[in-house]
């Protein structure tokens, strides 16, 4: 009832007046290599009828105004540059829309021109990408099947990218979660999401970030380009946007999932500066008590997240921001209580979860002169998490058997220097430094979790480490169709004073006007979580044996083949090989740290490991037009790794093929075509997941499952499919609108994998499968 009133309000406070044309459509135009604004250029807005178009200010910014709501197509032309096509643009009657144009100088005479029109969403924010990067769109994230306005688990319907129901971890090509790096406005941060690591390494449940904050973003995935150090399978290179600096704008959005309000808009009215702020507090239990069951374990989480940016231009001093994101989640599982209904060690315990993670930064950006700016960064990052674990006997006497908590605080400074030297070549060289400091004190029971022994300590350590890093790279115009990057990066890890330098190498060719190839190559490697390096163990007393750990390394190869079918439609397949060495591993054992799923370690390693992944990925798209679009994508691959007893096997995330299909359709219904139904499908089908076989001896001796690591990941269980679906209905009022949607994640409720337990009743090892179906239903009015 509470949340019917609340929709309830809103709904009857707006106006009932209703309007053909939405809010204005705002933009900028800009030099692709010096960020330079292009003041002149001529803006079309292609399927308008009759045709509209303006020409961009003195300082490169375009308005429409009185636009009917609906999607519609920009073009920027400009004598001497390639003319570039934004698609998608939404304009409705709550938001303002804003889009940035870039424009590529055209290095040929005039008379050799060819035009050939660059659509935005086949290129990347980052232009060193010369293949396996894609630029993703908030509005997709929002948009998408399965998305669930969640950026992570939007990018798992993309070629080469497997994820799962429960956990919105990104597995690249065969990689670990943990391979991959977030970065939010130019720096490196923790993994934003909910509950991060708990449903595996590298993973959560919901990413911290609100699409209502997010802008445009690139996501690689493989031969990325020298800019980015520290990682090993891919980027997520997040930004966000701007607020608006004409109008107030605000959005509260209410669900089954909790509440979203955000707000932007001038700080003083006819001013440059801006602010944008997101609030969110979610809780699963509302969901839970509407659909009974259908959450499954999630049904205790709670979380809350804030995230901000100040934009502060100035007229000689360069552009000024502040921004930031504060995470909080709590959960807490209960013991059963009938003693008679334990079947497993998960009935006898308490859990509890407190994790919070921060991050935020000042960043600045100046233009030296039309062609130069250095853009430079200070930012903060914090995380803590603590873990408590009892397990109780059958008088319900408690025993601790895991007490966890870490503190991260980084502290880092980036600044890079971006010079047009001229048409054919750019340059961007750039430094990074970062103090990492820790507090970590973890103890666990050594027969975690089935046992009543004592705690013992596996890692404890409280100091300050540094990691350096440099990079240069150079953009070779060669051709109007042919264009080169080459760089290097650097790192320098203090804490073991281990060095890596990373070539890198890419170069595309437009073989003709809608047929491109490309190649990318890249040296790339990224150091371990903090807490690995001060493992110890009885054996080891107080010696650390991980901690002259040196960086796990991988070379990437990368083909690219690009069609544009048409002015909608795009094909693009990636054959790509990887191969990782420096790998940790486990001396005399199968264990590698490529399968590593567990939040924290307590084992010595060695970097005597190898692990390489090749395959294929294909992607046909349809960007929405005429009211409808469709994605499919395909990956056939293979994902090998060869542990410390010099045995090739498959990894645990070899799942060999993933297949994904998502369309959708939207129509415009109303007096005046205003409002907007939109339905959209996703369907994925991929390998299933790999395990390792039972020690059945093992196993009844020690009342747990018992693997048989000698045949590690030898068994695999049938293919998964995935339904997802999201029907939504925009109102567009005058100056403002409302959107009734409804999301459900795994709606035909396949039950996942999460590994193995020992029934206690039946006296044998049974597999834990569970079905977790994610329903959404809100409310959300922007005004």
């Amino acid at each position: 009832m509470k949340l019917f009133s609340i929709i309830l309000f809103f709904f009857c406070f707006s106006v009932v007046a209703t309007s053909q044309t939405g809010r204005p459509l705002r933009g900028t135009v800009v030099d692709d290599a010096s960020g330079e604004t292009l003041p002149s250029v001529t803006i079309v807005i292609l399927n308008s009828n009759p045709l509209l178009g303006t020409v961009s200010n003195t300082d490169g910014t375009f308005s429409f105004e009185h636009l009917p709501v609906g999607r519609y197509d920009i073009q920027a032309s400009f004598m001497g540059y390639e003319p570039a096509i934004a698609k998608e643009i939404v304009i409705s009657a709550g938001k303002e829309a804003h889009v940035t144009l870039s424009l590529k100088e055209n290095i040929n005479e005039l008379s050799e021109v060819v035009v050939t029109p660059k659509i935005n969403k086949q290129e990347t924010i980052n232009n060193t990408a010369a293949a396996s990067a894609r630029m993703l769109s908030v509005e997709e994230a929002s948009r998408y099947a399965g998305g669930f306005d969640d950026p992570a688990r939007l990018v798992t319907s993309f070629a080469g990218v497997a994820g799962n129901v429960s956990s919105n971890g990104i597995a690249i090509r065969g990689n670990s979660p943990q391979f991959l790096q977030w970065r939010l406005e130019g720096v490196e941060i923790p993994n934003p999401t909910h509950f991060p690591d708990i449903t595996g390494v590298g993973g959560g449940i919901l990413t911290a970030l609100s699409s209502q904050v997010l802008d445009n973003s690139d996501f690689f995935t493989g031969a990325f380009p020298a800019e980015y150090g520290n990682a090993l399978s891919g980027v997520f290179d997040m930004n966000l946007r701007n607020g608006n600096r004409w109008e107030h704008e605000h959005t509260i959005q209410v669900g089954t999932m909790g509440i979203d309000v955000s707000s932007e808009g001038p700080f003083k009215k006819g001013g440059q500066a801006s602010y944008l702020f997101n609030y969110r507090y979610a809780t699963m239990a509302l969901a839970n008590d509407l659909f009974p069951g259908l959450l499954g374990d999630a049904a205790g989480m709670r979380y809350q997240d804030l995230s901000f940016k100040f934009n502060f231009p100035t007229k000689k001093a360069g552009t000024f921001s502040v921004w930031g994101i504060g995470v909080i989640d709590k959960y807490k599982q209960d013991m059963e209580s009938d003693t008679t209904k334990w079947e497993s060690v998960t009935d006898r315990n308490d859990s509890h979860f407190d994790q919070s993670m921060g991050a935020g930064g000042i960043g600045h950006k100046i233009y030296l002169n039309n062609n130069t700016y250095i853009k430079s960064a200070i930012a903060a990052t914090y995380t803590k998490n603590e873990l408590y674990v009892d397990l109780f006997d059958l008088q319900k006497n408690p025993t601790r058997i895991n007490n966890m908590e870490g503190t991260n605080w980084n502290l880092s400074f980036n600044s890079y220097l971006n010079r047009k030297f001229s048409s054919r070549h750019t340059n961007r060289t750039g430094i990074n430094i970062t103090r990492l400091a820790y507090d970590l004190d973890y103890n666990i029971s050594p027969s975690f979790p089935n046992d009543y022994l004592p705690m013992e300590n596996f890692a404890k350590s409280d100091g300050n480490t540094w990691l350096y890093s440099a990079f240069t790279n150079s953009t070779l115009r060669l051709t109007n169709e042919i264009t080169a990057n080459i760089g290097v990066n650097v790192q320098y890890f203090q804490l073991n004073k281990h060095a890596s330098i990373e070539p890198r190498a890419g170069i595309k060719w437009q073989i003709q006007p809608k047929h491109s190839l490309g190649v990318a190559y890249g040296l790339h490697s990224r150091h371990e979580k903090l807490d690995y390096y001060f493992v110890t163990t009885p054996e080891t007393g107080n010696e650390l044996p991980n901690k002259q750990l040196d960086f796990a390394k991988a070379h990437h190869f990368v083909l690219s083949y690009d069609w544009s079918i048409n002015e909608n439609t795009h094909l693009k397949i990636e054959p790509y090989f990887q191969y990782l060495y420096n790998v940790p591993v486990a001396k005399d054992s199968s264990f590698s740290i490529i399968n590593h799923q567990d939040w924290y370690l307590n084992t010595p390693l060695v970097n005597e490991g190898h692990g390489k992944n090749y395959g294929i990925d294909i992607t046909l798209e349809r960007y929405l037009a005429n009211g409808y679009y469709y994605l499919f994508t395909a990956s056939v691959f293979e994902s090998k790794y060869k542990g410390g007893d010099s045995v090739w096997r498959d990894t645990r995330l070899n799942r060999n093929f993933l297949l994904n299909a998502l369309g959708g359709k939207e129509w415009k219904l109303g007096k005046h075509k205003q409002n907007i139904l939109s339905a959209n499908v996703r369907l994925s089908f991929q390998g299933g997941d790999r395990y390792s076989p039972i020690d059945e001896t093992a196993s009844k001796l020690e009342q747990d499952a018992v693997y048989d690591t000698s045949k590690a990941y030898e068994k695999q269980l049938d293919p998964a499919f995935i339904s997802n679906f999201t029907v939504s209905y925009k109102l567009n009022k005058t100056r403002l609108s409302h959107e009734f949607a409804l999301k459900i994640i795994n709606a035909n409720g396949y039950k996942e994998f999460g590994g193995h337990f020992y029934n206690y009743k039946k006296q044998e090892v049974e597999a834990y499968r569970s079905s977790v179906v994610m329903p959404g239903i809100s409310y959300k009015i922007e005004f």
